[in-house]
Formats: structure tokens, C-alpha cells, sequence
């Protein structure tokens, strides 16, 4: 009887380690998905040539150099090295970083982190992503402090808890998820005199953004006739994946074409779904 109850308990564990692998295993798959895709996250951390190419070996090391009269920044490591990257942070401390913008010391993460859209993070994703990082291979790249001319927010908002998807039989609203996580606005729409971005425009386009590749002005991305309104969605589908609009020309970075390839079909059927939705508003004058 003991031997059988042994037995019993035997099995029930390998089914629960087998059952936790699987997670696992699916868990780092959907981190891979969105950090090689929809976040894009190599986009900004990873490290870039004199050209603005990104160097895959040198993994998501930071280092990237951006100037604007508002603020000289570096773009930090998010290798797992201990001392020059986030080796040494805990998955709670990983995850407040990610999506509240708060260091494990308690300083805030500069705007240029997009919290404000990665707070939408839902608590599996944020699980998932911060999975994949851990798993990724330590890069040693010390990082130079940035520099801003204007203060910091005292807290991108309240702590957060139990934040959940849209499902994605909802095409509008899981496309709007989705262009959150990819924070597609906060290119595409103008800003102000103080940099802040003009909400009563969103999408319009006009924002102009220095690097490595030269200056980028950021497209009209509304149901606008100077937008996408006559593209249809295999136009508006390529131009995300290959940043190569229907007249051939092919955009310049920020525009993180090299990640959003990796889109599945079905999301980007959902984020075009939403594009659409967005009220039409002129570009802005150049």
C-alpha cells in the first residue's frame, strides 16, 4: 500500500514538473514574440553602428546616443550582467522598472521609456518578457549617465495590479493593445513647444526624430485622405513589416521594421484593425 501511495506521488510530481516546463517553455516563447516583435525592445538597447545598424551580437547592451535640446541620453543595458545590466535585479524589481518606470533604488525612469504605454502590459505578458530577458546572454557595456533640462515626473502613476489583455476575438481592442505595447503614437503623433506630445492629434504624423540614420519624419497614420484611408490593409501590413510604403520608398529608422516582421499575421490583421479606427486629422504642415 505504501509503495503504491509512493508510486502515486511519484507521477503526481513528474506531471506538476511536467506541467511547469510547459509553461515555462510557452512563457519564454511569448517573451520572445514581443520582445523580437511587437516591443521591438533592440530597437532602442540595442547597440548601433556609425550607420545606425543594429550589432546583434552585441545584444540589448545599450550604449545608444540621443540628443535633443531637451536631454543628452544613453539608452541603458538591459543585458542579465550583473554589474553593468540588470543581472542582479529581482523579477519584481524587473517588472516595476518596465511598467511603473521605477529603478530598484527608487529613481524614475526617463521618459524616453515608454511606461505610460507599457502600464497596459498585461501581468502574463510582463511574466513572459521578463522571462526572455533573463534568459538572454550578459553583455559587459558600462553606459554614461543622461543628462535631462527638464524635471522628471515624480511617478509615471499608482502601483499596478492584476492588468489583464484584451482577448483577441476582439480585433479592435486587442489592435489597440498591441499598438499600445508598440507605443506607435508616440512617434507618430506631433508634439509641442515643450516636446509634449499634442493629444488633440493623434496619428498625424510630422515628428521630427534625429539619429544615427539622419532626421525621420514620422507619417500621417489616421483614417485621413494624407494618411492610410486609401491604403488597404496588405499595403498598411508591409509597410509595418518590410518599412516599405506602396510607392517603394523605404523609411528610415525609428521605424522598427527589423522586429515587427516577426509580427503573426492575426496581430497585425488586429493592429490595422484598430489604425482605422483612429479619427482623421491633417499632417501637420512641414
Amino acid at each position: 500500500m505504501a509503495k503504491h501511495k509512493l508510486c502515486g506521488i511519484v507521477a503526481c510530481l513528474l506531471i506538476t514538473g511536467q506541467a511547469i516546463a510547459g509553461t515555462n517553455e510557452a512563457r519564454l516563447a511569448r517573451g520572445k514574440y514581443l520582445v523580437e516583435g511587437v516591443l521591438a525592445c533592440a530597437n532602442c538597447h540595442g547597440v548601433r553602428d556609425e550607420k545606425g545598424r543594429v550589432l546583434a551580437e552585441k545584444g540589448m547592451s545599450g550604449g545608444f546616443h540621443l540628443v535633443e535640446p531637451m536631454f543628452d541620453a544613453y539608452v541603458p543595458n538591459i543585458t542579465t550582467d550583473p554589474e553593468t545590466g540588470i543581472g542582479k535585479w529581482t523579477d519584481a524589481q524587473l517588472g516595476k522598472a518596465i511598467r511603473e518606470g521605477v529603478r530598484p533604488d527608487g529613481s524614475i525612469l526617463s521618459p524616453l521609456m515608454p511606461v505610460e504605454y507599457y502600464r497596459t502590459l498585461s501581468d502574463d505578458d510582463l511574466k513572459a518578457v521578463i522571462l526572455y530577458l533573463r534568459a538572454q546572454p550578459p553583455v559587459k557595456s558600462v553606459v554614461p549617465k543622461s543628462t535631462w533640462n527638464f524635471p522628471l515626473p515624480p511617478t509615471y502613476g499608482p502601483p499596478l495590479v492584476n492588468v489583464k489583455a484584451p482577448s483577441p476575438r476582439d480585433k479592435v481592442a486587442y489592435g489597440r493593445y498591441l499598438i499600445t505595447l508598440g507605443h506607435c503614437l508616440e512617434c507618430h503623433t506631433p508634439r509641442g513647444e515643450k516636446g509634449q506630445l499634442d493629444a488633440t492629434r493623434l496619428g498625424a504624423g510630422g515628428q521630427s526624430i534625429n539619429g544615427p540614420w539622419g532626421e525621420s519624419i514620422s507619417r500621417n497614420i489616421t483614417s485621413h485622405a494624407e494618411g492610410l484611408r486609401d491604403w488597404s490593409d496588405t499595403e498598411i501590413a508591409t509597410a509595418i513589416r518590410t518599412g516599405m510604403d506602396r510607392s517603394g520608398k523605404h523609411y528610415r529608422p525609428p521605424m522598427a521594421f527589423d522586429w515587427y516582421h516577426n509580427i503573426s499575421d492575426a496581430d497585425i490583421t488586429a493592429m490595422i484593425a484598430y489604425l482605422r479606427t483612429l479619427p482623421p486629422v491633417e499632417s501637420v504642415a512641414k
